[in-house]
């Protein structure tokens, strides 16, 4: 007799623990603290190709996102809930917005994310969450790298590549000086 046959016991115990383990709902992987990503994001039917730049140490993101056919609108956002929204083309375009909420952390769905299942996406088996229906987030079930994010209002971003500890210089997370003068829009309208 084999050992695995003269105990089944321990056979069944090792099972039940390492192969089918009570709770099978898996996990959302944190963020890295810094990261780079290239998505391609619609919105309302018009494209742009955005690179997202995230530095959780100092509670920043900024995305950069090229039009197509258009326009390149910067968008710097802080902890503390302030958002700025520039263009550094002749227009000058600044809008200046408060949000309640700042930069997210890097556990951000681990805390009130609902699992839905797997569903396969651009290619990728991806685990899937939402939370709070306002985000569906689809991570891949191998490398664990977020794939594709939809939100509640139809805007949806695919992830075309995505890179661990990538920083951006800090000079070019400084909106321009025109943000800050005299009449800069202030009203929270995101320039067109």
């Amino acid at each position: 007799m084999t050992p695995a046959t003269k105990h089944p016991f321990i056979l069944i115990v090792f099972l039940i623990l390492f192969v089918f383990p009570a709770d099978s709902t898996p996990t959302p992987t944190p963020w890295p603290p810094q990261f780079y990503s290239l998505l391609y994001r619609t919105v309302n039917g018009s494209n742009r190709i955005v690179d997202v730049w995230y530095d959780w140490p100092k509670r920043r993101m900024i995305n950069v996102m090229q039009y197509q056919l258009g326009k390149v609108l910067y968008d710097v956002e802080w902890n503390n809930g302030t958002s700025f929204y520039f263009t550094l083309d002749s227009t000058k375009e600044c809008t200046t917005r408060h949000f309640e909420v700042g930069v997210l952390p890097p556990d951000w769905l681990l805390h009130g994310a609902h699992y839905l299942g797997q569903e396969k996406v651009d290619g990728f088996l991806c685990n899937v969450w939402e939370k709070v229906d306002f985000i569906w987030y689809y991570e891949d079930v191998v490398t664990k790298r977020p794939v594709y994010w939809r939100f509640y209002d139809g805007i949806s971003s695919h992830v075309l590549k995505f890179e661990e500890g990538i920083v951006l210089e800090d000079e070019k997370w400084q909106a321009p000086v025109y943000c800050f003068q005299e009449g800069s829009d202030q009203k929270g309208r995101q320039p067109s």
